[in-house]
């Protein structure tokens, strides 16, 4: 698989705590910045989805998250 590169400016406050939360992990920078971007781009494709479904779950009558963890429990 090729990689690319992605050069990203972060302000001093975000490389701080970008800093800092690395240290904590034992991680570097960048493995801390692609596993949130990893998360990021995954919520926003769940999120996409769930868009395209709720009118369908809504016509069956899944108004709520809680209406649906009721059904499946």
């Amino acid at each position: 698989m090729k990689s690319s590169t992605l050069s990203i400016r972060l302000d001093p406050e975000r490389d701080a705590m970008l800093s800092q939360l690395s240290e904590q992990e034992g991680k570097s920078k960048s493995e801390v910045a692609r596993e949130a971007l990893r998360r990021q781009l995954s919520l926003a494709q769940f999120e996409a989805l769930r868009r395209r479904v709720m009118p369908f779950a809504e016509s069956r009558g899944y108004l709520t998250d809680e209406d649906l963890f009721r059904e499946i429990s």
